[in-house]
């Protein structure tokens, strides 16, 4: 048995959608969340500087004892997972645009991904469409301010719902049937993304399948903590910690412990208060 916490990180709220499933799987795991939400979105950002935020995390993260990470960032992923895996030596999990069951279960042959620049330039992306997707044609759209718009609480509103619709008309006009979510941002979009789409196409959020993989992980690592108390969550936030609580009650209905961290020099973070 292993009692320390699942460490998960997101550029902001996007990645509540993952711990989320996370926790409703795994309820007796304690979870450390970190949102750099000083330096959202990460999706216009360069990769190496995305690399190099990535780290900086997954340190600290590791200072706070986690023993699995999980990137709960498509962009982050696209970016700096492999270079994670090459660094650190703790099991890091990440995030892939689910194209292997989207293709797996359109009936036009024709699939829709929505993402960051980043996701979709990335090399990870480019094998999962070789892999799994020979036999189909994938439509990808990139999605700018869609983030901006889950970390103001714009959930459902007339503003997104236009924004919504100038990026998927053109995939629903070349006929796709299945819509893949390629950030973790978008599932809190869901029920506005659905009502867009119609019921012909099927939407698919892959935080299940990853907090499935977070399972496996501890699981095959012996990771796993003690199944007779409930896990504790603790959040941290390079933004305000007043306004990124108010978020997390919102998006995932918690009232959890939050904490101020910041960018000191070196690439290294600690949490507000520190010396």
């Amino acid at each position: 048995m292993n009692r320390n916490p699942i460490g998960v990180f997101d550029s902001g709220v996007g990645g509540l959608s993952v711990m989320r499933e996370i926790a409703q799987l795994l309820p007796h795991e304690d979870i450390v969340y970190f949102a750099d939400s000083a330096n959202c979105p990460y999706g216009p950002r360069p990769p190496q500087e995305i690399r190099r935020l990535s780290r900086g995390i997954v340190e600290f993260l590791l200072s706070q004892g986690a023993k699995i990470v999980v990137v709960a960032c498509n962009t982050a992923s696209a970016a700096a997972l492999s270079y994670l895996r090459r660094t650190f030596a703790v099991p890091i999990v990440g995030m892939e645009p689910a194209v292997k069951p989207a293709a797996a279960i359109t009936r036009t042959g024709k699939v829709g991904v929505i993402a960051t620049p980043v996701t979709f330039q990335g090399e990870l992306f480019a094998k999962l469409v070789e892999r799994f997707a020979t036999d189909v044609e994938v439509y990808t759209q990139v999605c700018p301010n869609l983030v901006r718009r889950v970390e103001a609480g714009l959930l459902d509103d007339a503003g997104t719902e236009e924004l919504l619709r100038e990026y998927l008309t053109p995939m629903l006009e070349a006929g796709i049937d299945s819509l893949v979510l390629g950030c973790t941002h978008y599932p809190f979009l869901r029920e506005a993304i659905e009502r867009v789409v119609g019921p012909g196409v099927t939407v698919i959020d892959p935080s299940p399948a990853v907090a499935r993989q977070v399972g496996r992980v501890l699981e095959r690592e012996g990771l796993e903590g003690p199944r007779t108390r409930r896990g504790q969550h603790v959040f941290y936030t390079t933004g305000d910690p007043t306004a990124f609580a108010a978020m997390v009650e919102r998006l995932i209905g918690e009232q959890g412990e939050v904490r101020g961290a910041r960018w000191e020099e070196g690439g290294k973070l600690a949490p507000l208060g520190w010396p």
